[in-house]
Formats: structure tokens, C-alpha cells, sequence
């Protein structure tokens, strides 16, 4: 038997580039064994909202969760938010300026690969893609497979959507922060060795990124993450504690998008649980 709750806070739905529906996304939980979960798709809440009026009595417990992706100058960041009002004024609008921008930035995609590579979709599944809550390069990938314009998803991305780089106003991890806040949410750096693409952060470069997100108001960080090795992980704990963080584990589950297993998140069972790991699922559920 474990000795701690199966946890897993990171994880997405249809809303934004998930596979499995809500419910379906409940019900995988449930089939897991996962005891303390989040929802956490990507600049929406709406998932979250389905959920917590599915959620029937024995079930796990349940944490409202976001993932905004956010860009500054110096680079680009996703910060995790948990336990807000999903009805504070901060939090909508943080997801309503997502929303538009994702919308303006999924017209300029589909307008260049017309343009530059002659890829067009019918007019039925350009408008199942307005439709969507959240739509993003993983909803345009699986479109150009289907219509055999590429061989897969990976090389959908590598051979045209990660060249498309089209405008788009990004939310300010600062913002970001501030908006959880002011729902009275903990804001929470997720994967916090990945940067942009294939960047990796490490050593004093993460200490200095950290060091500045706690100046925004930064609560935790990621510490258990599907995509960390041993080295990582140790590193980010590392950094938590010696700055008095909270720490997360989370997979970054999306269903069939991603070869990745709820729950997987490096933490075992027989793993002695971190401070900020306590700590955090004492003062968040």
C-alpha cells in the first residue's frame, strides 16, 4: 500500500489539447487509483467547472487547476495555478485574453499554411477549430495527418508548425501570478528546467529565473514531473527548499497527444513526501 496519496496535479482535457473529455478524464482518474488530482488545461477553466459537477461521493480529491502559457522578454514560462475562485474577475479575464489571443494566433496559422504550404482544410473543419476552447498547434497537427499532410503528429510540428512563428500577445508570467492571486490561488512553476522548445535551464541560470518569479509572487514549483530524470528532480526540490516553496507532482497527461501515463510523475510510493510537498497538499485541498 502506498504511503502517501497517488497524486497527480497536471494533467488535460478536450478543452485544450487533451484527448479525453472531462468525464472520460474523471473516469481515467478514478480507474487509476489517483487520490489528489487537478485539471490543468491550458488558459481555460471550463473542464474544471464539468468536473467539480460530476465528481460524486468516494471520489478523489479534486483541486481547481489552469496552465497559462506565458512569454517576457527573457523567456517563456508555464505557470500552473491551483485552488482559485474560478468566479474571481482575475481569473476570467486572464483565460478571456487567452481565448482571443489563441483565436487570432489559430487564423494567422491557418492563413500561412495556405499561403507558404498550400494547406488548406475544408470549411466544416475550420470551423469545428473556432469552436474550440483553446485551439493550438496539436489541434492543426492532427488535422494535417488526417489529411495526409504529414506522416504524424511529430513531424507536423518539426516540418511546418514549429517554423510557423505568427504574433500573438502573450500573458506575462507577472500577470499570470497576479491574476491567480487575486482568485486566491497558488501560483506554481510548472517544469521548471523547460524553457522555450528544446531549451533546458539549469544550475544558477534556474536559480536566477526562480529567484525572479518569487519577486512576482511565485508559490511553488513543479518538483515531480514526468519528463524530469533524477537529476532534475533533485535539483528543483533542491531549489524549493531553499527557498521555502511548495512542490508539485505532476505528469502533464493529455490522453492520446502524448505518450505519457496519469500518475506518472517520478513520485513512487515508497518516496518520503518533500515539505513543500506536504505542506502543499495540506494548505491546497
Amino acid at each position: 500500500m502506498a504511503e502517501h496519496p497517488v497524486i497527480d496535479l497536471h494533467m488535460h482535457s478536450t478543452v485544450s489539447d487533451g484527448t479525453d473529455t472531462p468525464a472520460e478524464l474523471l473516469s481515467r482518474v478514478r480507474e487509476a487509483g489517483i487520490e489528489r488530482f487537478s485539471v490543468t488545461d491550458h488558459d481555460a477553466i471550463s473542464a474544471c467547472e464539468q468536473i467539480a459537477r460530476l465528481l460524486q461521493p468516494g471520489d478523489p480529491k479534486f483541486l481547481y487547476g489552469v496552465e497559462f502559457s506565458c512569454k517576457d522578454a527573457l523567456g517563456k514560462y508555464h505557470v500552473l495555478g491551483y485552488r482559485y475562485d474560478p468566479s474571481a474577475p482575475s481569473i476570467r479575464s486572464l483565460t478571456a485574453f487567452a481565448h482571443e489571443n489563441r483565436m487570432r494566433k489559430l487564423d494567422a496559422r491557418l492563413e500561412r499554411l495556405r499561403g507558404e504550404y498550400g494547406l488548406f482544410f475544408s470549411e466544416r473543419d475550420v470551423r469545428a477549430l473556432h469552436a474550440l476552447s483553446n485551439p493550438g498547434k496539436p489541434h492543426l497537427a492532427r488535422l494535417m495527418v488526417l489529411y495526409g499532410y504529414a506522416e504524424s503528429i511529430g513531424r507536423a510540428f518539426s516540418d511546418v508548425l514549429n517554423r510557423l512563428h505568427v504574433p500573438g500577445d502573450y500573458v506575462r508570467p507577472e500577470d499570470a501570478i497576479a491574476g491567480i492571486l487575486g482568485a486566491g490561488g497558488i501560483p506554481v512553476l510548472a517544469h521548471p528546467c523547460f524553457g522555450d522548445g528544446d531549451q533546458r535551464i539549469f544550475g544558477q541560470e534556474l536559480e536566477d529565473r526562480v529567484v525572479r518569479l518569487i519577486g512576482f509572487g511565485i508559490k511553488g514549483l513543479e518538483g515531480f514531473y514526468s519528463g524530469f530524470d533524477r537529476d532534475r528532480r533533485e535539483q528543483v526540490l533542491a531549489l524549493a527548499e531553499r527557498h521555502g516553496l511548495y512542490v508539485t507532482a505532476g505528469s502533464d497527461y493529455h490522453g492520446g497527444n502524448k505518450q505519457i501515463r496519469l500518475a506518472q510523475t517520478g513520485l513512487m510510493p515508497e518516496t518520503p513526501l518533500p515539505k513543500g510537498l506536504e505542506r502543499f497538499l495540506k494548505d491546497a485541498f
